[in-house]
């Protein structure tokens, strides 16, 4: 049986709880048509847009006295808590409407990083930043993988997982956001998957983005991919951690592949319609 990590991009979640559940419910027919083919499969999802709508509502109540502040870590593990009932509510419903008899969780997924990494001085998201997948050297992986060989659909690492470092051998969570694409590159290399999926707002992964020569890329290798990062084509921030993500996968695991398309396309990607491969 196949293992397929599936990469949700916050931003294409929509810009509010009604609109994120009306997208989600498509995107759950997708990824149970998947399972129902057959494949084993385990979703990450971004949170860049929640965690800050969360993090924002929480300070102004706290600044008009309103309630106590809350530190930022915890606010991200209430943005996976929100997306992922959502998923998982729109899974199970859709799981129960072609009476497959599978439990889906939501995992608040906790994610180890270095305390003296210099992206903390040099964040290049709206929210905080991300870490290379050396840095990223720990996830729990027992539970996911547990949960896995017991037919659970999990829902894991959510925006990344909650950063959190190591200091005298207990854990504390810091400030910070795990770029969510390069996590999943580490769960999936981690639970040896045969595929990583990131689903973003676009259906290929383009060069020369915006422009009158505007090329959307189907079928290429690594070594392709690495040219036009050098030819600085993908946006720090936007479609470069992707592509790196995608390239530090398959440097672990050379024989699986990387799909990057859209969340609204994935039915179309599947059947090889649209969608950047990369491979080996």
């Amino acid at each position: 049986m196949s293992k397929i990590v599936v990469a949700l991009g916050g931003n294409a979640l929509g810009e509010s709880p009604k609109e994120q559940l009306e997208l989600v419910k498509g995107t759950a027919q997708s990824l149970v048509g998947l399972i129902n083919k057959g494949y084993e499969v385990v979703i990450s999802h971004g949170n860049g847009p929640q965690v800050g709508s969360i993090n924002l509502g929480l300070n102004y109540a706290a600044e008009h006295e309103q309630g106590p502040p809350f530190p930022f870590p915890e606010c991200g593990a209430m943005s996976q808590a929100y997306i992922g009932y959502q998923m998982q509510e729109s899974l199970l419903n859709e799981l129960h409407t072609l009476g497959i008899n599978k439990e889906v969780v939501t995992l608040v997924t906790q994610v180890e990083v270095a305390s003296d990494d210099p992206a903390f001085q040099h964040p290049t998201k709206p929210i905080g930043l991300f870490y290379t997948e050396e840095q990223a050297d720990k996830i729990e992986l027992d539970s996911i993988e547990t949960l896995i060989k017991h037919g659970t659909l999990v829902i894991a690492a959510g925006g990344g997982g909650i950063p959190v470092v190591k200091e005298q051998g207990r854990y504390q969570g810091v400030d910070a956001v795990i770029d969510k694409d390069k996590t999943s590159a580490l769960l999936a290399a981690h639970l040896q998957s045969d595929q990583l999926m990131i689903l973003t707002a676009v259906d290929y992964v383009y060069i020369n983005y915006g422009k009158d020569n505007q090329e959307g890329l189907s079928d290429v290798t690594v070594d392709d991919m690495k040219e036009y990062i050098a030819d600085n084509q993908f946006a720090k921030g936007s479609m470069l951690p992707k592509v790196e993500a995608a390239l530090q996968f398959i440097e672990k695991n050379p024989k699986g592949s990387v799909l990057i398309t859209s969340l609204s396309g994935l039915d179309d990607a599947l059947e090889g319609k649209i969608g950047t491969r990369i491979t080996k």
